[in-house]
């Protein structure tokens, strides 16, 4: 019998073996942690909440004004089932919607093209064109509820086709509120769902931002996330760092365009995962707070207060889930979900125990909706603001945090800016080389993962996990038959119309193309079809030779 399975047989009265190593003395992001802080090791004064540079909250009440949005990230299958599971997550008290669309939605394909047959409602929600958002939202009031999608790539064309859905149901377009990912910096050197090159991407969500601050007041045009980064292996330091550095690069491209950061700075918001290390996600978030605070005063002379708040929402789970003994995934994400809260996240997504090998049962995903409510509700951290405030060992990492986020983002910019990074390819190496040094401690298990590398059971059984989601098998066959029926029975002439339009705007470089969007949506035009006529203007992203 292994040391690390003995270690967990305390039966017959016999006292547990010793068990792995104790924790060492650094943070994952190879901050040393004292054995005690004192007072003089933590002489910065954190302010209060609600003013510059908001390390300890963006709000000057915190939580007692109003709770974090709880969210759930759903999506599988066809428009239908996924309807339904919102309306499941909302009788049970969730505040607000997160939409998981499919592969081929995320990469621009239709679900009859070659390349999405097999992948159509697989990881989410098959969404081809307004017929499909219509069913998404069917019985759902649109401007009562706040609706983030996960979304990049194909990000100005869903938000065009929310914004059709939302003229269909009489919603006014200023009531609308949420958030539409459309971070595609992330996505070269994260998660690879890109379709365009870096700078007509750049354009497109400039486009997105322009057009929003006009027309959806409320809606967050892009939520700069760090999440997949730091799932892809960044540690928390390099998720803030590159995340902030990707933000300053959005930020330069409105104002090449134009824009006045003190009104576009209030809706960019961000996006983050919370893993296990508890004290170190905490203190990430103040940091990160006044890190972004300084860069747009100093930097860029903002004077707004409100374009200076770093808002932000978070998923709980991600790659610090395990498929091995999979409730313990309760437990974590229970610790992130604090962390979560004491770090002042304005959104929070909590994952199910089982989302590390399954699309979530109603069950799992219940249970995930339940840990967030017995936080908020039973728990009483978040009746005071920044209640861990003041602490030595907080205040003193929240320094740490904010000295290695700035070293960071200055390396960035050595190098030429977060763009030139990503098209030399000089983050995703970065990122590749650190997600090595992760997995090498794993198996090495030098960093311990209760139940995977350390724990585990004699007995333990690979499908010991409870009720197994199932997908219909015929949602995809639906989805395809709904996808040709609507072409067929569409205005084609008005379609094909405003595809052209769309087209011609393209070539111009000065020229909106979401208003373009927006009225191809309405004729029906679809995902697939819009971005290939991208596409013939402005090819597809390369991978950077020798990654």
């Amino acid at each position: 019998m292994s040391s690390d399975k003995a270690a967990v047989r305390g039966d017959q009265g016999n006292p547990e073996p010793a068990g792995p190593a104790m924790p060492p003395t650094v943070t994952p992001s190879g901050i040393e942690i004292p054995e005690v802080v004192t007072a003089e090791m933590a002489p910065n004064d954190p302010g209060l909440p609600g003013e510059y540079p908001f390390t300890r909250g963006i709000f000057p009440n915190g939580f007692r004004g109003r709770l974090w949005t709880i969210r759930q990230y759903s999506g599988f299958g066809s428009a239908e089932e996924t309807n339904q599971r919102y309306r499941f997550l909302l009788e049970r008290g969730q505040t607000g919607l997160s939409v998981a669309l499919d592969l081929p939605t995320q990469c621009g394909y239709d679900p009859i093209d070659p390349m999405a047959r097999s992948e159509v409602g697989k990881v989410g929600v098959s969404i081809a064109s307004l017929a499909d958002m219509e069913l998404l939202f069917d019985g759902i009031d649109l401007g009562g509820i706040s609706t983030s999608f996960t979304i990049n790539g194909t990000a100005p064309m869903i938000y065009a086709m929310y914004l059709a859905v939302a003229d269909k149901m009489g919603v006014p377009r200023d009531r609308l509120t949420g958030t539409i990912q459309n971070d595609i910096l992330k996505e070269y050197v994260a998660r690879g769902t890109w379709i365009f090159p870096v700078r007509p991407s750049l354009r497109l969500i400039a486009d997105s931002i322009l057009f929003s601050n006009q027309e959806t007041p409320r809606f967050n045009p892009i939520s700069i996330a760090g999440a997949h980064v730091r799932d892809a292996g960044s540690t928390a330091v390099e998720e803030m760092g590159f995340t902030l550095a990707n933000g300053l690069a959005y930020v330069d491209e409105m104002l090449r365009r134009g824009g006045d950061v003190n009104h576009f700075a209030k809706r960019l918001s961000f996006f983050f995962y919370v893993h296990m290390d508890f004290f170190e996600e905490v203190c990430k978030f103040r940091a990160g707070r006044r890190v972004w605070a300084r860069l747009l005063k100093e930097r860029y002379g903002v004077t707004d207060p409100k374009a200076l708040m770093f808002r932000f929402g978070v998923v709980c789970g991600g790659s610090s889930l395990t498929a091995a003994q999979p409730y313990n995934n309760i437990v974590r994400v229970g610790i992130e979900n604090m962390a979560a809260v004491l770090g002042g996240a304005q959104s929070i997504f909590t994952c199910a125990y089982d989302e590390a090998f399954q699309i979530p049962t109603e069950f799992s995903a219940e249970t995930a909706l339940r840990t967030q409510q017995v936080v908020a509700y039973e728990s009483g951290i978040s009746k005071t603001v920044d209640p861990l405030g003041g602490s030595y060992y907080v205040e003193y990492l929240t320094d740490q945090m904010d000295q290695e986020i700035t070293r960071v983002i200055e390396e960035i910019e050595e190098y030429g800016g977060a763009v030139k990074a990503i098209e030399d390819g000089y983050l995703q190496m970065r990122i590749a080389q650190r997600a090595l040094e992760r997995k090498t401690q794993v198996d090495a298990g030098e960093r311990v993962v209760v139940g995977q590398n350390h724990f585990r059971r004699d007995d333990e059984q690979a499908n010991d996990f409870g009720e197994v989601f199932r997908l219909d098998a015929e949602a995809a066959r639906r989805t395809v038959e709904r996808f040709e029926k609507v072409r067929d029975e569409r205005d084609g002439a008005a379609a094909e119309a405003a595809l052209q339009r769309l087209s011609a705007a393209a070539v111009e470089d000065d020229e909106n193309l979401i208003p373009h969007m927006v009225d191809c949506c309405h004729a029906y035009v679809t995902i697939g079809e819009m971005v290939t006529a991208l596409k013939d203007h402005w090819g597809e992203f390369q991978e950077p030779v020798g990654l």
